[in-house]
């Protein structure tokens, strides 16, 4: 301590220093760490995240206590930050490492009811979404102060374990921006914090067609839906029912179809053969193969979990494609979505 009661000041090169220190001793405690880091002055730069940023500013009671954060986040001084579902998570460094922890409320079920009916066929795909490719009438419709995705301050309870007397003290401000940054690289994670599922923005237009639908047409909007998100098309394979045809001539029909079918695409083994989509002229056929997933996966500008939501399995699905050596086994619809996609890129 200083004479007058005041900390020294510590230069910025020794606060990074001090904070890769503490982060180095985090992890080899076994501690999956997830700092912030800061490039440049902005903190951050696409939509979702500079939203969250402008969001808390517009607040008179926070306006006044975020800046002390700014120095801290743009520093490298949020060691960790984890956020799930309703809760952020975070260390951040100063005179010694504090723990802070943010509580946000869930989105109200009738706000979220509300969001999708106005944003029902407004939205083109999920990488639009994401990417906060939006028209202004929609991105009014999530930022919108009381009734948007964002929490208000009623919504957020704040506390950090350093000896600060103020509730949002320059730790806590620290990752509350450190939110934005994180939302620059992960703007699905909003819809997490909020406990809200951001896919269903995506399909929204489709619930109401989908549940007066039979079965055949919800799998044909299912296939449109997909085509849509993913900019591909999917080859949908239920037949139109006709006009006034009755029970027991649909079953039949549908019997012949399918054994003309198997005609058709049986060989000599007597095993139906899979026909991959053509690829286009001058372009190498897509070989399901962990690299060859990789590459579109990048090529589309997708995380694992985007990626794996379009084809409609796990992100750890995915990771394990990627990482697999040699020929992938794939499902029919899968690898059809894949081989149709790579033509395409």
């Amino acid at each position: 301590m200083s004479y007058d009661g005041w900390r020294p000041y510590v230069p910025v090169a020794r606060r990074r220093a001090n904070t890769a220190g503490e982060m180095k001793k985090l992890h080899n405690k076994g501690m999956d760490i997830e700092p912030i880091e800061i490039r440049g002055r902005k903190i951050a730069h696409t939509f979702w995240g500079a939203a969250w940023c402008k969001h808390l500013e517009r607040f008179s009671d926070f306006s006044n206590r975020l800046p002390r954060g700014r120095t801290y986040v743009r520093n490298g001084s949020v060691c960790h930050l984890a956020i799930k579902k309703g809760k952020v998570e975070a260390i951040v460094s100063g005179s010694e490492l504090y723990n802070v922890a943010i509580r946000i409320a869930p989105l109200a079920p009738d706000k979220w009811k509300n969001i999708r009916s106005q944003c029902a066929g407004r939205i083109g795909s999920l990488l639009e979404l994401l990417q906060g490719h939006l028209s202004d009438h929609v991105m009014g419709i999530v930022t919108e102060p009381e009734k948007g995705l964002f929490p208000k301050p009623g919504d957020i309870k704040l506390h950090c374990d350093c000896p600060d007397w103020a509730v949002m003290c320059k730790h806590v401000a620290a990752v509350l921006y450190g939110v934005g940054a994180r939302l620059d690289e992960k703007p699905e994670l909003l819809f997490v914090l909020r406990k809200v599922d951001h896919l269903e923005l995506i399909s929204a237009d489709l619930d109401m067609r989908v549940a007066t639908a039979g079965r055949g047409k919800r799998r044909r909007l299912a296939n449109q839906d997909l085509s849509n998100v993913f900019g591909i098309d999917i080859e949908d394979t239920t037949p139109p029912e006709k006009r006034g045809e009755t029970a027991p001539r649909k079953t039949a029909r549908r019997s012949n179809e399918q054994k003309s079918s198997k005609k058709n695409t049986a060989g000599r083994s007597g095993k139906p053969k899979v026909r991959n989509a053509k690829a286009a002229p001058g372009k190498r056929a897509f070989t399901p193969t962990g690299a060859a997933v990789a590459r579109l996966r990048k090529q589309f500008a997708m995380t694992r979990p985007q990626f794996a939501g379009l084809l409609n399995v796990s992100s750890q699905t995915v990771a394990n494609w990627e990482t697999k050596r040699g020929k992938l086994k794939l499902q029919k619809r899968t690898l059809t979505a894949l081989t149709r996609a790579w033509s395409r890129k």
